[in-house]
């Protein structure tokens, strides 16, 4: 079902230049706050002027487009920037399985964007800016178990490399849940505030109650331009500098993480191909370092062909084999089958669209789902037949710390 506020209307839309606000975190109200933030720069958003919650199935992303199109054609549009995500600009999130229920687009009534040194303002309507309220503290945060324990989830992980070995399929991407209770309501900038300065190679998101920093950006596209950052296999960091740059050449070196990281690329390669006039990836991978891990990371780029929109390369490419696993449709089902949960919008793309088609969107890693003073979070990694349970696991527990940090500071 469909709730569009407004849009039985032409929106009335004006994006005006406005002064650097600095952090744009702190420029958010504290009621349903939308956010794509990465060094500082991106969106920030608040109100509804349209909203849809898109119908599960595989036709949601057609489904998503014809929404869009319905919302962004009626517009009234006053805008003196005329910069990818000036404009009325929808902000979304996509369950990472299509017959999820729970992927949903809103175009807020306010953005307030910064990028490559300019500032601007969107609104819709007669908006009245909301003011700034305190960031709240959620308190003692507790956790607890979610649809598996940990050694069910190991046991999860070795059933999953014995049907690799078996031939059944090449590499699945397992993941799990931990459930987080604080003391008071949880403030969903305060996560985004500390995300986005632990974590400023990350893209700090905030879309409907779905909150995290995820390093993997699925596409990008500005004109007929994309891009695409590519992350498949893992390795926490060290304990101290020869550790850590130790942790890093065995990553690199690895004949399970290499093979993990090209059945990725080639997902992405096959996915982007039909869409694409050219396409570049590249020849090896390099390390990205982040606070808690270090991954296996190749940036693809290439040009449209036919100007289809970010949302049509998002429908494309989503599951990548970073997130489900290869063959694809093989994965999806030992997930289903395996997991235990329903990973709802955990691994599914989220980010923002605008009138002309441009975006940016990311795959949902390094994320949870908050609703008052409870969090469901999230954090998973890619099987292969070798695939130990015990370091699996760890693996799993240093992703779920950045979420942790978020909620305890």
């Amino acid at each position: 079902m469909s709730v569009a506020l407004g849009t039985t209307r032409p929106l009335p839309v004006r994006t005006t230049p406005v002064r650097d606000p600095g952090n744009l975190i702190v420029s958010l109200p504290m009621t349903a706050p939308y956010a794509w933030i990465r060094h500082g720069e991106g969106l920030v958003g608040w109100g509804e002027a349209a909203r849809a919650d898109v119908p599960p199935g595989p036709g949601r992303f057609a489904w998503a487009r014809e929404w869009l199109a319905t919302v962004f054609d009626g517009a009234l549009v006053d805008d003196s920037v005329r910069s990818p995500g000036s404009g009325p600009v929808a902000f979304g999130t996509f369950t990472f399985d299509e017959n999820s229920p729970g992927s949903t687009l809103v175009v807020p009534q306010a953005v307030l964007a910064r990028k490559d040194g300019r500032a601007w303002l969107t609104t819709i309507g007669d908006q009245h800016l909301e003011t700034f309220t305190p960031l709240a503290d959620p308190g003692r945060i507790s956790y607890g178990d979610g649809s598996l324990t940990a050694p069910e989830w190991e046991h999860v992980v070795a059933r999953a490399a014995r049907r690799i070995r078996q031939g059944e399929l090449e590499k699945v991407v397992l993941a799990r849940d931990l459930l987080a209770t604080a003391e008071q309501p949880i403030d969903i900038r305060l996560l985004l505030l500390r995300l986005a300065r632990r974590y400023p190679e990350c893209y700090a998101f905030s879309v409907a109650g779905l909150v995290g920093a995820t390093p993997e950006l699925l596409i990008r596209r500005t004109g007929q331009e994309i891009e695409s950052l590519v992350l498949a296999g893992t390795t926490p960091r060290g304990t101290g500098p020869a550790d850590d740059l130790a942790r890093g050449e065995a990553l690199l070196a690895s004949t399970k993480d290499r093979h993990e990281h090209e059945c990725a690329i080639s997902s992405v390669r096959q996915a982007l191909a039909p869409l694409c006039s050219s396409l570049r990836t590249p020849d090896e991978p390099e390390l990205l370092v982040l606070p808690n891990v270090q991954h296996l990371a190749s940036h693809v780029t290439g040009r449209l062909a036919d100007g289809a929109s970010v949302l049509d390369v998002v429908a494309a490419m989503h599951p990548t084999a970073a997130v489900g696993g290869t063959p694809t449709a093989t994965a999806i089902e030992v997930i289903r089958e395996l997991e235990g949960m329903d990973r709802a919008g955990y691994a599914g793309p989220v980010g923002w669209i605008d009138a002309h088609g441009d975006g940016e969107w990311g795959i949902a890693l390094r994320s949870g789902i908050v609703e008052g003073r409870r969090a469901r979070l999230f954090a998973g990694g890619g099987i292969m037949g070798d695939s130990d349970p015990a370091a699996e696991l760890a693996e799993a527990q240093a992703k779920f710390r950045v979420m942790q940090y978020a909620l305890e500071g």
